[in-house]
C-alpha cells in the first residue's frame, strides 16, 4: 500500500494505517526535526504531526501527474514544520533551540540598512503588514484584525511582499 492510500486508510479512520505511515515516516521526519529543535521537543512535535496528520487526512489530496505517494511525503512535512513552529512559540526560550552562526557585526547592519531601504521602498500597506507580521511577530490573525482585511487577504500580500523584497535584495522571485 503506497503513503496515499495509506493516508485515505487513516481518514476511513484505520489505526493500523496511521501507524505503518508513523514507522514510514517518523524516522526521517525526527532527523530533520533534530536539526531544528531539541530532543525532547522532537517527540512532542512527531506526536502532534500524527495527531495533525490523523486530522487532516480527510483533506489530502494526491498531486496529480506525481507517482503513487509522491506527494505524501510533502505533506507530512509541511504538517511537521508548522508543528515544529508552534511547539516553538509556545516554548520560546532560547536555550532550546541551536544556536544560529552569526554574521560579523559589519555583515549584519549592510544587510540591515539594506533591508530598512527595500522595505521603505514598499507601499503604506505593504511596509505596515511587514512590520506588523514581522517586526512585531504578531500572528495572521491579529495583523487581519489590525488591519482590517481576511487572513487570506493577509497571507497573499505577506507573499507579494517578500518576493518584493526579495527582487529588491537581488534574491530569487
Amino acid at each position: 500500500m503506497d503513503d496515499d492510500d495509506l493516508i485515505a486508510a487513516v481518514a476511513a479512520g484505520d489505526d493500523a494505517a496511521l501507524r505503518e505511515l508513523f514507522s514510514r515516516h517518523a524516522p526521517w521526519l525526527a532527523a530533520r526535526l533534530g536539526r531544528m529543535l531539541a530532543a525532547d521537543a522532537v517527540e512532542d512535535v512527531l506526536q502532534e504531526t500524527f495527531l495533525g496528520v490523523w486530522k487532516g487526512a480527510g483533506g489530502y489530496r494526491p498531486p496529480a501527474g506525481r507517482p503513487d505517494g509522491a506527494g505524501a511525503g510533502g505533506w507530512v512535512w509541511g504538517i511537521a514544520r508548522r508543528q515544529a513552529a508552534l511547539w516553538a512559540r509556545r516554548n520560546r526560550p532560547p536555550e532550546l533551540l541551536p544556536p544560529r552562526p552569526l554574521p560579523d557585526q559589519h555583515e549584519r547592519a549592510l544587510t540591515r540598512m539594506e533591508l530598512d531601504a527595500a522595505v521603505a521602498g514598499l507601499d503604506a500597506p505593504d511596509r505596515a503588514l511587514w512590520r506588523l507580521l514581522y517586526e512585531e511577530d504578531r500572528s495572521v490573525a491579529e495583523v487581519a484584525r489590525t488591519m482590517g482585511i481576511p487572513e487570506g487577504t493577509v497571507k497573499s500580500r505577506a507573499h507579494r511582499t517578500r518576493r518584493l523584497l526579495r527582487a529588491a535584495l537581488g534574491g530569487p522571485t
